[in-house]
């Protein structure tokens, strides 16, 4: 990693809005969990709310936000393998695909 990427600072604010929405996807699942889980309802009734919660609250777009609100302050230049930093360290997530793939 660059020596200018070890350390990134972001405002106050950008911060509260980076928070905000990981405390409202994270609490309001959590709640969700525990109303499915904690009662008789069927685990159906759990996959559709969770789905319905992310697609009328947009979290997908929110996600992207805080992603571009985190990442903006990194160097993305270019190293020896032809990769930011940022770059580099997203290649070794595990994304979600296709059962089957």
């Amino acid at each position: 990693m660059q020596r200018e990427n070890e350390e990134i600072t972001i405002s106050g604010k950008e911060l509260v809005e980076v928070l905000t929405v990981v405390n409202f996807s994270l609490i309001s699942m959590r709640n969700i969990a525990r109303y499915y889980y904690d009662s008789e309802v069927n685990r159906e009734g759990y996959e559709k709310e969770i789905a319905s919660f992310i697609d009328h609250n947009q979290l997908v777009e929110q996600l992207a936000n805080v992603r571009k609100i985190l990442s903006k302050n990194f160097n993305n230049d270019i190293g020896d393998d032809d990769m930011g930093d940022l770059e580099r360290e997203m290649e070794k997530i595990k994304y979600w695909e296709k059962p089957g793939d």
